[in-house]
């Protein structure tokens, strides 16, 4: 009829239960701050502590956390590169008006290759171009527009091929 005393113990469990809740929100927090989601047409490039480690194609990922860092987030859909004007064999200016269309095949070399690579494309365009031009006359440059594309699409194609840039084809819109 009386009532039964319990026996106290020495360690509560009251006093570490908010610890422990505390440190199974964290993990969790970190854990789901380390599942990435890679869009279609997106690749991320992978370094481990500081060196590359892998490309990320299109899907769900896990990294680890403190050591993986996403480099860079590269676009991998064809893109467009307008171009400055160039100035002929004759020392006639001309506003010629290029558009280059590439791809990224290889977001490591991207990355990696050269250390900004839509400058470098564009100046390489720039270049190329004026080489071009330059052999040729202004009535020449008028009517060869489809050999000028040909030439341009084939040298930049070949020089940009260590960047990880697939050029897939160059037109002058306007000259």
């Amino acid at each position: 009829r009386y009532p039964i005393e319990t026996k106290k113990t020495f360690l509560k469990e009251d006093v570490f239960m908010p610890y422990i809740i505390a440190a199974i929100v964290l993990l969790l927090v970190v854990l789901f701050s380390c599942i990435r989601i890679v869009p279609q047409a997106t690749e991320y490039v992978i370094e481990l502590l500081g060196k590359y480690k892998t490309t990320w194609k299109a899907g769900i990922h896990m990294k680890i956390p403190l050591l993986e860092r996403i480099s860079k987030k590269v676009t991998v859909k064809e893109q467009v590169l307008d171009s400055p004007p160039v100035i002929t064999k004759d020392n006639v200016t001309m506003q010629i008006d290029t558009v280059v269309f590439y791809r990224i095949f290889d977001a490591k070399m991207y990355t990696y290759g050269v250390v900004n690579p839509v400058n470098a494309l564009s100046n390489l365009t720039a270049t190329t171009l004026r080489n071009i031009i330059g052999e040729m006359d202004l009535d020449s440059t008028l009517t060869s527009r489809d050999t000028i594309n040909g030439k341009l699409t084939g040298i930049l194609d070949e020089a940009t091929d260590q960047w990880g840039i697939k050029i897939t084809r160059v037109e002058l819109k306007n000259i």
